[in-house]
């Protein structure tokens, strides 16, 4: 798969099959519209496109939301859309000056100039241009008069992938892994450095790896302990099992939101190493033991669990 960061410098592409948005955690919805455009690519024997923006659109057009927080951070978006069979992902820089584009401009001057597509896929009630006047009449407007057909996704599938979103952010912020899992199609994971902890957790037997989720945007579930896999920084191929705990450790008096990683049956020097963490299952939730020994205890037989699990 190709990636292209800088639109001012894009290939010719052949018989372009070109759908946009964010695909923020290429879950499953997401997953019905990359078949619907390798299925388009490969009835114009041509090459898909996806084309995405970075950072995400409404960090420059503010229209008095919260920001919601991501699924994916562009690189792991970029690895899934990848294992998904894309060929092309076009990461547009967002600024003020792509986004007060007029509709007609975004279409000649971005669409059409840089991309010459056969075909786009959209949803019906996609919207694009400075004041969000474009739509889909007016792109197939500009098909009939260029030479690019314009496909629609279909209601249902629009209305999956936003119940999705929704619904996969809010099992995680609760801590259902399985729910997240299930609208995902797959685990969902992150991308964390190594960073030294109080390394506490050597001295009763379970050593972890503390990690530095450097993107702040990125959803971290809800605070207990999870059965995980964690890629091997040390062979891409292999993966370990582990034992996570996300929270506050009030065990030990702990204020600090961290993420640590108890990795079985391993024992390496891996400071500074960027680990990627699969979620599983959900173990338990935080709790407050009377002491390290009780704690230690709990561990033990979360580390069962995870062993039954993994």
């Amino acid at each position: 798969m190709r990636v292209f960061n800088n639109i001012e410098a894009l290939p010719t592409f052949k018989n372009a099959v070109v759908t946009i948005g964010t695909f923020d955690g290429v879950h499953l919805g997401h997953q019905k519209i990359i078949s619907q455009l390798k299925a388009e690519a490969a009835h114009h024997n041509g090459e898909t496109i996806i084309i995405t923006f970075h950072p995400h659109p409404r960090k420059i057009v503010k229209e008095g939301n919260m920001p919601v927080p991501i699924l994916t951070t562009l690189s792991e978006k970029i690895k899934l859309l990848e294992s998904f069979g894309v060929d092309n992902v076009i990461v547009v820089p967002f600024d003020e000056a792509f986004s007060n584009q007029s509709a007609e401009e975004y279409i000649e001057k971005f669409l059409w100039d840089k991309c010459k597509p056969s075909c786009i896929i959209v949803g019906y009630d996609h919207r694009f241009g400075h004041g969000r006047t474009g739509d889909y009449k007016l792109l197939e407007k500009y098909g009939e008069k260029i030479g690019f057909k314009v496909k629609e996704i279909s209601e249902q599938v629009q209305n999956e992938v936003a119940i999705s979103s929704t619904r996969i952010r809010e099992a995680l912020l609760k801590g259902d892994i399985q729910t997240a899992n299930n609208f995902l199609g797959h685990p969902y994971f992150f991308e964390g450095m190594v960073v030294t902890g109080n390394q506490l957790g050597r001295t009763i037997g379970f050593p972890t790896a503390n990690l530095d989720v450097d993107n702040t945007e990125k959803l971290i579930p809800a605070n207990g302990v999870y059965a995980v896999k964690v890629k091997d920084p040390h062979n891409e191929n292999n993966q370990l099992k582990g034992m996570m705990n996300i929270g506050v450790r009030p065990t030990v008096g702990g204020t600090q939101r961290t993420i640590e990683v108890n990795i079985l049956d391993f024992n390496q020097d891996i400071y500074g190493k960027m680990l990627e963490i699969e979620i599983i299952q959900h173990l338990r939730g935080e709790v407050k033991f009377a002491g390290l020994d009780a704690l230690k205890a709990q561990l033990a037989k979360d580390r069962d669990a995870v062993n039954e699990i993994l």
